[in-house]
């Protein structure tokens, strides 16, 4: 055979690989045999294969534009079932409560989280009892008068008294059948003179009675008519805890009828610091509008108990009141006497009551606390509902992101390290008065990725089946367990890729088909086949048909492999010691025949070619179709012409590296092509005997 002598004369597009059956195999041998010397090929057009990237371009697209939208569909389906899951189960009283730790222990963290500068506690404190020990707390009127007294003197704005009696000690007295004693006219004139000044607010408290209904209980008449401002000088006492009796929150009115004395005792007492109309609809105290509204506000507490500046009321009692520092730093503040020894009732659970140093706050503490909340405007702020949803779903967004990504071990071990960071960004944003979930985060990250294990189960479940049923006959089950391992599965619609095609067939497979019963050629096929293709599957090659006495298989697809070439040039020389062996097959199966000795011939071609599922609905084949299928077929033909086993193009020769002895060296001219093909005998790996 001359240098550059065409190859395969008359072929035409019903002879290549992809149309080809066992008939047209045996048509293609009888045209070879027939011609000749008579070879003489013009390089031609192969209209399918020359538009098949084209015609496969647009099916990719969509194929591809179906995938992202697929993929975009679960991962924010799941980012949004999880928050819709996370947003329902946060109105549930177990998660509010969960919530409310989280809450409470960023208070303990914080500890003293502002300098209170508006408000200071007088404490009817163990100190005072003793001293006052003589004297029942019902006859305190003479002290309350001169502790209040004492209070204006130093220039506070408002005094609130944390002490609710049904009954004077006036009035009790003119019980005892005193009545023109001047004891029982005068023993409350040092409170009725502090009193009158207008400066005092006194304490009613909403009390529920047997049947449901609720009743107040109000200072004496003799004391409540002499307030100057009326009923703007009670306030309601109430204080609301949850339902684990933590007080979180309060109420500033709590009866909107403007007619009725409903402002809660330290929302009266923080308008009176402030100046502000305690008969308006609203007010605007340090940038934050009140409205004349049931609704219950964050208290936005200073710190633990003892935060609040403390002052004995026994202090005020003193000659030298006035002249003590502690006394001179009330100026300008809201005092508040209340009781804060150690056998009082009136102590409660607050945020700080967690952890080993918890403890209760006296309520006359919570009130200065609520006080400063109100003068301040440092109120406690949560997001409305809509930016807690995008909250929660940008957030679980970008970790169902990595969910989808990682594997199931990895993926759990992230899925643990953000439930415990998601407590990171509450505490941060609560450090400026701002309050972001974690428990509702924490539950949305833990539905996400159990969302998304469920889906990588079932969706892997799933895309096995359809891996094997797709390559199950092609490949080898480690080829599938690689597919399935791998993050980019093979593109079905089509894709372009460089792989290393390998055709082989049967050398004078006719002859054999005519001495041969139907039977036993079909029985000689498929012992031949099951020999030939293991050393295909044992390199990772994909089976991609069965053409006649023909063998098609890719290498490098659908596993990427980066050796695809060398992989083919070890299964084609597989397949010739397969052949070879086969031949005692052949005589002692069919002896006396007169058949030829068995012989096979292999060509193979590195190139791009486009890869895809073709067919029908009905039918469909992970193939190859292209300009590389179309060289190896012809290379394979001109293994005869060759006198040699195995040929390969230059370009699988180059790919396949080093260490690959060859023989002979044609150059061909292949129909279809207008550039010759240098080709090489492939003998052995190097090495090999």
């Amino acid at each position: 055979m001359e240098r550059g002598q065409p190859i395969d004369e008359g072929v035409d597009d019903g002879d290549l690989p992809q149309h080809q059956g066992r008939e047209a195999v045996a048509r293609r041998l009888e045209r070879r045999a027939a011609g000749g010397s008579r070879r003489s090929l013009q390089p031609g057009p192969i209209p399918l294969l020359a538009r098949a990237p084209v015609l496969l371009g647009g099916v990719r697209l969509r194929g591809r534009l179906k995938a992202v939208r697929k993929k975009l569909l679960r991962w924010f389906g799941v980012a949004a079932a999880a928050t819709g899951l996370a947003s329902g189960l946060a109105e549930t009283d177990w998660h509010r409560a969960l919530e409310n730790v989280y809450y409470d222990y960023w208070h303990v963290v914080s500890k003293i989280r502002y300098q209170p500068k508006y408000t200071a506690f007088i404490t009817v404190d163990d100190a005072t009892l003793l001293a006052l020990k003589d004297d029942p707390l019902a006859f305190w009127a003479p002290y309350w008068g001169q502790a209040i007294g004492t209070l204006m003197k130093a220039g506070v704005k408002a005094v609130g008294l944390d002490f609710l009696y049904m009954v004077s000690a006036e009035s009790w007295l003119r019980k005892l059948n005193l009545p023109d004693s001047e004891i029982s006219r005068e023993y409350d004139t040092p409170l009725r003179a502090a009193l009158s000044e207008g400066k005092t607010v006194l304490i009613t408290q909403l009390v529920e009675l047997p049947d449901g209904s609720l009743d107040v209980l109000q200072p004496p008449d003799d004391q409540r008519f002499l307030l100057p401002g009326g009923k703007n000088d009670l306030g309601i006492a109430n204080l609301h805890p949850d339902a684990d009796k933590h007080v979180r929150s309060f109420i500033p009115v709590m009866v909107p009828d403007p007619s009725y004395p409903g402002l809660s005792f330290n929302m009266q007492l923080a308008l009176r610091a402030a100046g502000a109309d305690p008969n308006a609809n609203q007010w605007t105290i340090a940038g934050t509008t009140l409205k004349r509204e049931l609704k219950r506000m964050p208290i936005s507490y200073a710190g633990p108990p003892g935060t609040i500046p403390t002052v004995s009321m026994l202090t005020l009692l003193q000659p030298d009141a006035l002249d003590r520092p502690e006394v001179k730093a009330l100026r300008g503040k809201v005092a508040i006497i209340a009781a804060n020894n150690s056998g009082t009732s009136d102590r409660h659970f607050t945020p700080y009551s967690r952890g080993a140093d918890a403890d209760q706050m006296a309520g006359g503490e919570i009130h200065a606390n609520i006080v400063e909340t109100i003068l301040s405007g440092r109120y406690l702020r949560s997001l409305s509902s809509p930016l807690e949803a995008a909250y929660l779903f940008v957030i679980l967004s970008a970790a169902v992101w990595f969910f989808l990504r990682l594997g199931v071990g990895a993926g759990a071990v992230l899925a643990s390290a953000l439930v415990v960071a998601a407590a990171a960004p509450a505490y941060l944003a609560f450090r400026y008065y701002w309050v972001l979930p974690v428990a509702e985060l924490q539950t949305g990250l833990a539905a996400a990725f159990l969302m998304t294990l469920g889906l990588r189960l079932t969706g892997e479940e799933r895309e096995r089946s359809r891996m094997r049923q797709v390559f199950g006959r092609y490949v080898s089950d480690e080829v599938v367990d690689v597919l399935l391992a791998e993050d980019r599965k093979p593109d079905l619609a089509g894709e372009a890729k460089v792989v290393t095609v390998l055709f082989s067939d049967i050398r004078g497979f006719t002859t054999f088909s005519e001495k041969l019963s139907a039977h036993e050629v079909v029985e000689m096929l498929n012992a031949y086949f099951t020999r030939v293709c293991e050393p295909i599957l044992a390199q990772g090659g994909t089976v991609d048909k069965y053409i006649g006495d023909a063998v098609m298989a890719v290498f490098g697809s659908p596993v990427a492999y980066p050796d695809h070439a060398r992989r083919a040039v070890r299964a084609a020389l597989g397949m010739a010691r397969e052949a070879e062996a086969f031949k005692a097959w052949m005589r002692n199966r069919f002896p006396d025949r007169g058949l030829a000795d068995f012989a096979i011939g292999v060509g193979l071609y590195t190139g791009e070619a486009v890869i895809g599922d073709i067919g029908t609905p009905k039918r469909r084949e992970f193939t190859a179709i292209g300009d590389t299928v179309n060289a190896a077929s012809r290379l394979e033909g001109a293994t005869k012409e060759m006198k040699c086993v195995v040929v390969a193009a230059e370009s699988t020769v180059k790919a396949a590296g080093d260490g690959v002895r060859t023989g002979r060296m044609e150059t061909l001219t292949v129909k279809g092509r207008s550039e010759p093909i240098r080709t090489y005998e492939i003998v052995a790996e190097a090495g090999s005997v």
